[in-house]
C-alpha cells in the first residue's frame, strides 16, 4: 500500500498527526500487511523568512487573547502522544528547506525519520529549521548526505498539492485516491489503512473519514 503524506514541518498538528498514523502503520505491519509512505510538502506561509521569528509572539498577533489557550491544548493533545511540545521556544522560519532535505532523505529511505527529526528539532528544541547548519547536522543525524539537490522537486510537489486543491494539512493519500484529512485518532487512521487494503483497485478520490484537526492558509485549528 502507497500513502502519501502532505504535512507542513511548522505545523503541529502534522507533528500529532504523522505519529499517531505510524503507530496505525506499525499494527497493520504487525498483521503481514506493508505500507510504503512519502513524505510530501506543503507550506502554510510560503512567505516566512530564513531568518524567521519566535511563534508565540506571532500567534499572539494573530489570535489575540485566545492564543494562549490554543497553544495549551494542543500541548496537551501532543502530550498524549508522547509529544514535547514546546510553543514557547519554537521560531517560524520558512521551511522550504527542510522539505527539500526531507526529498533528499526520502531518495535515501529515511524520509519519514527525517521529518520526524525535524518536527522534533522545531517543536521541541527551537531549532531554526531554515538554518543551513542546522540541517546539515540533523542531515547526519539521521545518516543522510545531503546532496543539496531536490529544490526543483518540491517546487513541483507543492504545486501538484495546489493542483490536488489540499488546503490544509496534514492530509493522507492512499493509492494516489483516498484522502483522510488531519490529525485522526489511531484507531480511525488503522481503520482507513484497513479499509484501503480492501478497496485497492477502486478509481474514485474519496474521503474516508471526516476531516480533524490541522492547519490550513498559515492558521491552525489549536
Amino acid at each position: 500500500m502507497k500513502v502519501e503524506i502532505f504535512s507542513d514541518v511548522a505545523c503541529p498538528w502534522c507533528y500529532i498527526g504523522h505519529t499517531r498514523f505510524d503507530k496505525a502503520a506499525e499494527r497493520f505491519r504487525a498483521k503481514g500487511g506493508t505500507i510504503e509512505v512519502t513524505m510530501r510538502p506543503f507550506q502554510l506561509d510560503p512567505n516566512a523568512t530564513a531568518e524567521g521569528q519566535p511563534l508565540i509572539p506571532m500567534m499572539e498577533r494573530k489570535f489575540g487573547p485566545q492564543a494562549k489557550q490554543m497553544v495549551e491544548r494542543v500541548k496537551g493533545v501532543g502530550a498524549e502522544e508522547g509529544l514535547d511540545l514546546r510553543f514557547e521556544d519554537a521560531i517560524s522560519v520558512s521551511t522550504f528547506e527542510a522539505h527539500r532535505l526531507i526529498n533528499v532523505a526520502t531518495k535515501q529511505g529515511r524520509g519519514e525519520e527525517m521529518a520526524d527529526r525535524l518536527f522534533r528539532a522545531y517543536f521541541t528544541e527551537g531549532r531554526n529549521v531554515a538554518d543551513p547548519a542546522v540541517l546539515a547536522e540533523l542531515a547526519a543525524e539521521v545518516g543522510v548526505t545531503d546532496t543539496g539537490e531536490g529544490a526543483d522537486e518540491v517546487r513541483e510537489q507543492l504545486a501538484r498539492a495546489h493542483a490536488l486543491g489540499i488546503s490544509g494539512v496534514p492530509l493522507f493519500l492512499f493509492e494516489g485516491k483516498y484522502a483522510v484529512s488531519g490529525a485522526q485518532p489511531e484507531d480511525a487512521f488503522a481503520a482507513a489503512i484497513d479499509e484501503v487494503a480492501e478497496r485497492v483497485g477502486e478509481t474514485p478520490i474519496t474521503q474516508l473519514a471526516a476531516p480533524a484537526d490541522g492547519c490550513a492558509d498559515g492558521a491552525c485549528a489549536i
